[in-house]
């Protein structure tokens, strides 16, 4: 067996999860387990390891579980609230903060395509704690929609076969949703557990940055499938839905939280350890009048990210009821102004921390490089230059933004 297939190895425990209730609540708990996290960051980053009972503590918080339809047992927060808990656990770390954005988009799938035996299912699987993660990229093809992998039926079912990359949360998943084409060539989508055989999860996740976040590969030969774990994601394209704003507004909300991290560890760092410029004449580096404007610019600069991130969230919960042409390009629109902003304010920040801390600021011991590998990495995700072009498209000719995972 060659490293590239050596299964992954992580610790996957019966979940017990807490049933959050409201949006309140949600928000409360997001708060609870940031300040869980955020201590440990810094050396889960280092090391690239997390602790089993840390990501036990995460999903069994219930907050895995916090988009569920009320008629099915979940709070149903709003997807303003959504953003806001996820900017928050991505405050305190944007790794962990991630892995549980694609279980949130699958659980969308899920209640887009489902039919309402399969939703009962699967949304109580999630409401006991039950961690979801995607294989649905792949590394290979000419663009990010050239998927190889294909399912077939079967006498018993469905098989796939194939090979997946960027499978963000794989490592720490009870179930793996695996994106593949059928024989009319529409994207499938097949939940399956994480220990069917011919399922193979690979931890060989490299990156400079997010490296916590179990992006990497997962390996498909002649994984069988029933039909009941089977949902027709392609219809979620065919008519206006809020599958693609939905999944930019989860990462955007990633971006925001990382470009928040950095302010913070800016201002601590800057009021205690960094040192005055010797022109500015004062005592401390948090009275030097530059390092003021600059701080005063960033703070300004990431509220502005912050409100952009909950208007966008407001107009899918306006356009959530009834979506058609129009309220869903008005979210699309709304995201993609969000995904600018936090883009480069998460970037920004990372890079200001440097300038403003100075020499002292880039000493390994305090691993603050990590908000910049982070907030270069993730912004990765799609490339913001098409937000500009979708917003302008959008103003100056009323171009509606075409409907896939990244609009």
């Amino acid at each position: 067996m060659s490293l590239e297939t050596v299964p992954a190895n992580f610790q996957i425990n019966t979940p017990k999860a807490h049933i959050i209730l409201d949006d309140s609540e949600a928000i409360a708990i997001a708060h609870e387990i940031a300040n869980l996290l955020r201590p440990g960051a810094a050396e889960r980053d280092r090391e690239r390891l997390v602790p089993a009972e840390i990501v036990d503590a995460y999903s069994n918080s219930g907050l895995w579980g916090i988009t569920v339809p009320r008629e099915y047992g979940g709070a149903e927060v709003s997807f303003a609230t959504l953003a806001k808990v996820i900017a928050t656990l991505s405050t305190a770390d944007p790794s962990l903060g991630q892995i549980p954005q694609n279980h949130y988009c699958l659980l969308e799938d899920i209640r887009l395509q489902g039919t309402p035996e399969q939703k009962r299912y699967f949304f109580d699987l999630v409401l006991q704690g039950h961690r979801f993660a995607n294989a649905l990229s792949e590394t290979g093809g000419k663009t990010v929609q050239d998927i190889r992998t294909r399912i077939i039926p079967t006498p018993d079912g469905y098989q796939i076969n194939g090979r997946k990359g960027y499978c963000t949360g794989s490592l720490y998943a009870h179930w793996i949703g695996v994106l593949a084409l059928d024989e009319q060539d529409r994207a499938q989508l097949a939940f399956v557990p994480r220990h069917t055989p011919g399922l193979v999860i690979v931890d060989d996740w490299s990156s400079m940055g997010q490296r916590t976040t179990s992006s990497g590969t997962v390996l498909l030969e002649g994984l069988r499938v029933p039909a009941f774990n089977l949902f027709p994601t392609y219809r979620s394209y065919e008519r206006p839905t809020l599958a693609g704003p939905f999944a930019q507004l989860t990462t955007a909300a990633i971006d925001a939280g990382i470009g928040r991290a950095a302010l913070n560890d800016t201002i601590t760092f800057v009021r205690e350890q960094a040192r005055p410029w010797i022109d500015a004449k004062v005592d401390n580096a948090s009275e030097d009048p530059l390092t003021i404007i600059q701080v005063g610019s960033m703070e300004i600069r990431q509220e502005a990210a912050e409100a952009l991130l909950e208007r966008a969230g407001w107009a899918l919960d306006a356009a959530k009821p009834s979506p058609d042409e129009d309220n869903v390009a008005t979210a699309s629109v709304a995201v993609a102004k969000a995904k600018v902003l936090t883009t480069e304010v998460a970037i920004e920040a990372s890079n200001r921390l440097f300038e403003l801390g100075g020499t002292r600021s880039s000493l390994t011991k305090h691993n603050y490089d990590r908000h910049w590998r982070n907030a270069r990495v993730h912004t990765l995700h799609d490339p913001v230059r098409w937000k500009y072009h979708l917003v302008g498209n959008w103003a100056l000719n009323g171009i509606k933004p075409a409907r896939h995972d990244w609009n």
